[in-house]
């Protein structure tokens, strides 16, 4: 049994009450609460019951509420302390109920898990552009479902409805120690990386703060080249040694790994092949050192002699040097003997080392692999491996893919986003790839923000599908006789989207019609072309004659 199942079955009962009680999903319920307590091993859970990350507002403290001082956003914050973890949740519940940014919620069916997650997502209970889809995998992955049933047939057996509100926020049973006399209290931010990594010292979310990743992430880092030989980035015919990991980032505080951290290296030089970077230094009990190194910055908030600290903001990611192809940072990690013999080492084992020593849950993704599975010790590993269709849920629906986008009110965003994921996996799959090959063709599509369509569109020399930066589809298409490069019109989105979420269309059927739609934009724009070319002729007959 997983930990999340494990989580689900001792609190589900907590969670249905609650449900009965406000038409609060107890899926929702059962999934924050999975999320923000770690499955209830985070520190703020095991010392204060409090499973949903909730900071002590001034009403809670003037009517004589409990509470702990925990570092998250800023120093020393105070947070709801309770007296049991049902109290948690019936805090929780009167946070939602009280608060008019979650009305809009109220109005949904109790059992309409989806679009609770978006609607407590888009209120902003997290400011994280994932945290919809996170909670809704949880769910969907534990079959949490199935509490909300269990409760809205327990309620038909009984003759008895949910209340629906239509406008504003009422708060039930007003008797209650957490009903109304609270104002609603606010909840911690740890769903924003970014945001918290703005802080000048960013101290790891973990019991003892003595280490931290070198990007504050909440689930995983992405990685999209690891340690060890490759094809050269900027010379396709070589081999070169990779003697660091890349991660994506966008504009990240980079962070010190560890206390008592010395930097003894800044280079500000944009020039040279690591552009912008720093190296931190850390003594060993033995006599050796370790050293961690940061390229490709766009800042450097640090001096050589500095002392650092883990989770100290010391420079931000960026895209300088160069040996670049795009924003990444390039993690390095060296080992110093106490003879002063050193060697680069995999910075996963590194990694590996300090996850463990400081409880550090994320993980280290490479095309859905864990690169730090194999150095870690006396820890049973998952050897499960992703499917690709899980490897590209998971990697869409995060802010550090580059390509997930706040799609909003928007259809038309929607549209694109849903065409992009579902011709990326139809593309791999019609390629007749192994997962592995179908992982890294996910990761490099998400990571290029293109699809390659080339081989789902016979007689085209080339064919992809890009996302832009406004978030819309583009189409581009070269046959040989004429090249196509535009966005999408909504009717084609909608045509393109209705043929790739039919059920009941087979994978060659799909790739038939996706073919035949492609060659139709191209056709017609041959046929523009062709038609302003002979009115150009046409023009240039005329003038002759004229002269």
């Amino acid at each position: 049994m997983s930990k999340n199942q494990a989580y689900a079955d001792q609190y589900a009962e907590a969670a249905m009450e609650q449900m009965k009680r406000y038409g609060i999903p107890a899926s929702v319920t059962l999934a924050q609460g999975i999320l923000e307590s770690s499955n209830g091993e985070s520190e703020l859970s095991r010392l204060g019951n409090n499973h949903f990350g909730i900071k002590a507002t001034a009403s809670w403290l003037k009517n004589g509420g409990e509470y702990l001082v925990y570092t998250d956003d800023k120093p020393n914050e105070k947070f709801c302390k309770y007296s049991s973890v049902a109290d948690s949740y019936e805090h929780h519940s009167k946070f939602l109920a009280n608060n008019q940014r979650y009305a809009k919620c109220f109005q949904l069916s109790p059992d309409d898990y989806k679009g609770w997650t978006k609607g407590i997502a888009k209120a902003g209970y997290a400011s994280g552009m994932g945290y919809a889809t996170d909670l809704q995998d949880i769910i969907e992955l534990n079959g949490l479902q199935k509490y909300d049933q269990q409760v809205m047939s327990e309620m038909k057996a009984q003759g008895k409805s949910f209340d629906l509100r239509s406008s504003s926020v009422t708060t039930r049973d007003s008797s209650n120690k957490f009903g109304s006399p609270l104002a609603a209290p606010s909840v911690r931010n740890e769903n924003n990386p970014r945001q918290a990594a703005s802080e000048e010292q960013v101290q790891d979310k973990r019991p003892n703060g003595k280490y931290s990743f070198p990007l504050l992430r909440e689930t995983y880092l992405f990685i999209t080249s690891p340690f060890g030989m490759r094809q050269d980035p900027m010379d396709k015919s070589k081999q070169q040694m990779h003697k660091g990991i890349d991660i994506r980032c966008k504009h990240d505080a980079v962070l010190a790994t560890e206390n008592g951290g010395k930097v003894v290296a800044v280079n500000q030089n944009v020039n040279t092949a690591g552009g912008k970077s720093i190296t931190v230094e850390y003594n060993r009990e033995d006599g050796s050192k370790v050293q961690t190194t940061y390229m490709h910055l766009s800042e450097v908030n640090v001096k050589v002699g500095d002392a650092v600290s883990a989770g100290q903001k010391i420079g931000v990611t960026g895209n300088t040097g160069t040996r670049t192809t795009g924003e990444h940072l390039h993690f390095g990690v060296k080992t110093i003997a106490a003879d002063g013999t050193s060697r680069d080492v995999d910075p996963s084992s590194y990694l590996a080392e300090i996850a463990q020593k400081g409880n550090i849950k994320q993980q280290a993704l490479y095309n859905g692999n864990d690169l730090l599975a194999k150095y870690k010790t006396d820890v049973p590993s998952n050897t499960e491996s992703m499917s690709p269709d899980a490897w590209m849920k998971k990697l869409l629906s995060s802010e550090d893919s580059g390509v997930g986008l706040p799609v909003g009110s928007d259809p038309i965003l929607e549209m694109a986003m849903t065409a992009f994921s579902s011709l990326m996996i139809l593309a791999v799959k019609i390629d007749n790839k192994e997962a592995e090959e179908q992982k890294a063709a996910i990761s490099q599509s998400v990571s290029e923000r293109s699809v390659d369509l080339t081989s789902l569109v016979s007689g085209m020399k080339t064919c992809s599908l890009s996302i832009g930066d406004n978030g819309r589809a583009i189409l581009t298409a070269d046959n040989g006789n004429v090249k196509v490069s535009r966005e999408l019109t909504s009717a084609e989105l909608s045509r393109l989207s209705a043929t790739l979420n039919d059920q009941g269309l087979s994978e060659e059927t799909k790739r038939l019609r996706v073919a035949g739609m492609v060659n139709s934009i191209v056709i017609s724009q041959q046929a523009s072309q062709n038609f302003e070319q002979g009115m150009q002729e046409q023009q240039g007959r005329n003038e002759s004659m004229h002269r």
